[in-house]
């Protein structure tokens, strides 16, 4: 369905475009007239240690030179406090009415505090944070009278920024608003795609019955379309599109509307997905046969997700909760939409091939600026500032480890950089050993397994060392000796290569995991902390969690680890949905290799294989599903994967067997039924 039959439809059921769209604004436009302004007022407070403490040298006497990372547990536990229920009601009858926060300050390791109160009474919000902001020296008070602590050893509480200014916050109105909007505008154009659909199913049914309309007797022999409105669309055009937002506008500006997920391709690919049901809708395509299982899996997941959400609206969560929680469903839409067209929406073979073979030029690209990023010691993607667009992770810089800058390219973190390219890297080196593709040179096979896997040691980091690993235990051995030889030799040679041209670089990384390994890491040292300071959030809410995307770090804390992560948002239900996925991944490159027939689409499934296996592990390293473009490519993966399954399928259900008489084989030239296109 190209874009013109879209504006047909729309032309023709123009009672439901015109009414629902004018409904939609005069509602939008009465929400911004009712609904009010709100403020928000923001202080901070620091705990410093006992003058007991501070007397000691070489302090000498500073109370301030204490505030240190041993106060950070009472920090928790004052924050904890804040938040309960009795607070909430003595704060009440202060006069503090207004919804309140108390958290970490954001990018802090030490005890530093942040309140806020937000209202629509601009005065009242400044009294209110000031009452919030005395109430909380009290609470640290009374806490250590109630444990019976000397005066000598008590923690203080120093407020360092007093009560600011209330600012007005007009994101969360216009949010609101361009939801009703939105949300009427899709409900017209599905509604218009529906009653096209119903039309072209009466439509066929009368042609099978004879009755053929008099606009289809005798009609002029069509000339051939032209013009990019005119022009047919399908999945692969769409995801085309989705691969180059993801991979060339970095994946930290977005939208300032939708926060962390509102980055362009995002949205794309939410325009994609509304583009699959009005192309579904309307009769023009079908999903795919034997691609079931990955959608089946986004199912498990969009059910976790939404019990979460539902969970996150019984606990009375903050207003920056219930964001969160909104943007988590935004972000589920979006994976939603890369399954569902991999999966279902690509109808050909040679279309996904060529989706798998700019998927991986792609990538090859993004690697390359990694490289400059490596040698330049800069970031390319902190010059890069696109109109409309914000940042939406404050305060990124370029980040060291030894002596070595850490490239993170057009991605928000050397992490998501490495993890992408780790998955990846399996479907560039199956293209490399295709024997389709042996017409081209050497460079053009080679180069994106030399680029990518060369890349992944560049970013020093344990994660991306794991992935390349896996990706090697899965692959190689299942190669013929004289490849496998080979490989094992070339992968040597890369290491003295490395070794000689990066002094320094092996040596880093082997101390990374010589560190990891005698517990000596100060990194490895940290997650564990969080590993412990996580279990109560798990113990109050076990089932389905906090809300999927309110645990963020300037409320909480990095977990660092994308299963602790989930267990939080969305509980033991939610995990179990997580790893439904990676299993998804894993079973669909098994199958595949299974029910090939060639030895290449035995290797493709090997991996896809590898590529969720690479996925299942990596998520235990850094929070994974947080970052988009990492995320966007496993599910990209994942629903391609279910679509070469159902290929594979095909093709083996078509093969003659045993048991199958000649008359179940169809014949070379016979003609699949196809769906009719209503003009």
């Amino acid at each position: 369905m190209s874009l013109a039959d879209l504006w047909a439809i729309m032309c023709r059921r123009w009672y439901f475009m015109v009414p629902l769209t004018l409904l939609s604004l005069l509602a939008g436009g009465y929400l911004h007239r009712t609904i009010p302004v709100s403020y928000e007022s923001q202080s901070s407070v620091t705990l410093l240690d006992s003058r007991a403490v501070a007397n000691l040298a070489p302090t000498f006497g500073n109370p301030i030179s204490n505030a240190g990372g041993s106060l950070v547990v009472t920090a928790d536990v004052l924050i904890r406090t804040l938040q309960s229920g009795d607070s909430a009601k003595e704060l009440r009858s202060r006069g503090v009415t207004d919804p309140y926060t108390a958290g970490f300050a954001s990018d802090a390791d030490s005890p530093l505090l942040t309140l806020s109160v937000t209202g629509t009474d601009r005065a009242k919000v400044l009294r209110e944070t000031t009452t919030l902001t005395n109430f909380t020296g009290e609470q640290l008070k009374a806490l250590q009278a109630g444990s019976k602590v000397p005066t000598v050893y008590a923690v203080q509480a120093a407020p360092v920024v007093l009560p600011q200014k209330p600012v007005p916050e007009s994101k969360a109105r216009y949010q609101d608003i361009a939801a009703v909007v939105i949300v009427g505008m899709v409900g017209a154009f599905l509604l218009s795609i529906l009653a096209e659909g119903v039309a072209v199913v009466r439509r066929r049914g009368r042609a099978r019955a004879g009755y053929v309309p008099r606009r289809h007797r005798l009609r002029p022999p069509e000339r051939a379309p032209r013009g990019l409105l005119v022009r047919r669309l399908d999945a692969v055009t769409i995801l085309t599109g989705y691969l180059v937002l993801a991979f060339f506008v970095p994946s930290n500006l977005t939208l300032p509307a939708l926060g962390g997920v509102g980055t362009p391709a995002n949205v794309f690919a939410l325009l994609g997905l509304l583009w699959y049901l009005a192309t579904w809708l309307g009769g023009r395509i079908r999903p795919a046969e034997g691609t079931r299982l990955p959608r089946l899996t986004m199912c498990v997941l969009a059910a976790a997700v939404l019990l979460s959400y539902v969970a996150d609206a019984t606990r009375g969560s903050s207003h920056k909760e219930v964001l969160g929680a909104d943007r988590g469903l935004i972000g589920l839409g979006v994976w939603v939409a890369l399954v569902v067209l991999a999966s279902a929406g690509i109808q050909e073979r040679s279309r996904l091939e060529t989706l798998m073979r700019r998927l991986v030029v792609l990538g090859t690209v993004v690697a390359l600026i990694g490289y400059y990023d490596f040698f330049a010691a800069t970031n390319i993607a902190d010059s890069i500032h696109i109109p409309g667009l914000q940042s939406s992770s404050a305060g990124i810089s370029t980040m060291d480890r030894g002596s070595f800058t850490r490239p993170r390219s057009t991605t928000a973190h050397p992490l998501e950089f490495g993890g992408m390219l780790a998955i990846l890297v399996p479907f560039a080196v199956h293209q490399a050993f295709d024997p389709v593709r042996r017409h081209a040179g050497a460079l053009r096979r080679w180069g994106p397994v030399a680029v990518m896997a060369g890349a992944l040691p560049l970013t020093v980091s344990r994660t991306s060392i794991i992935g390349a690993f896996i990706v090697i235990l899965v692959m190689v051995p299942r190669w013929k000796p004289q490849r496998r030889w080979a490989a094992i030799g070339l992968i040597l040679g890369s290491v003295a290569g490395f070794k000689v041209i990066i002094p320094g670089l092996i040596g880093t990384i082997t101390g990374l995991f010589a560190s990891f390994l005698s517990n000596s890491d100060s990194s490895t040292q940290a997650r564990t902390v969080k590993y412990s300071a996580i279990v109560p959030y798990l113990s109050e809410r076990p089932w389905f969690g906090r809300g999927f995307g309110t645990f963020t770090p300037d409320l909480y804390f990095f977990t660092d680890n994308q299963y602790m992560l989930t267990l939080a948002e969305m509980g033991v239900v939610g995990l179990i949905a997580l790893l439904a996925l990676f299993v998804t991944g894993i079973h669909t490159g098994g199958a595949v290799r299974r029910l090939a027939r060639t030895e290449s689409d035995r290797e493709l499934g090997q991996a896809f294989l590898a590529s969720a296996l690479v996925a299942l592990v990596i998520s235990a390293t850094f929070d994974a599903l947080s970052f988009p473009m990492y995320a966007g490519m496993f599910f990209l993966t994942l629903g391609a994967g279910g679509s070469y399954l159902g290929f594979v399928r095909r093709e083996a259900a078509a093969r003659p067997g045993p048991g199958r008489t000649p008359e179940a084989t169809p014949t070379p030239g016979a003609q699949l039924p196809r769906l009719v296109e209503s003009r």
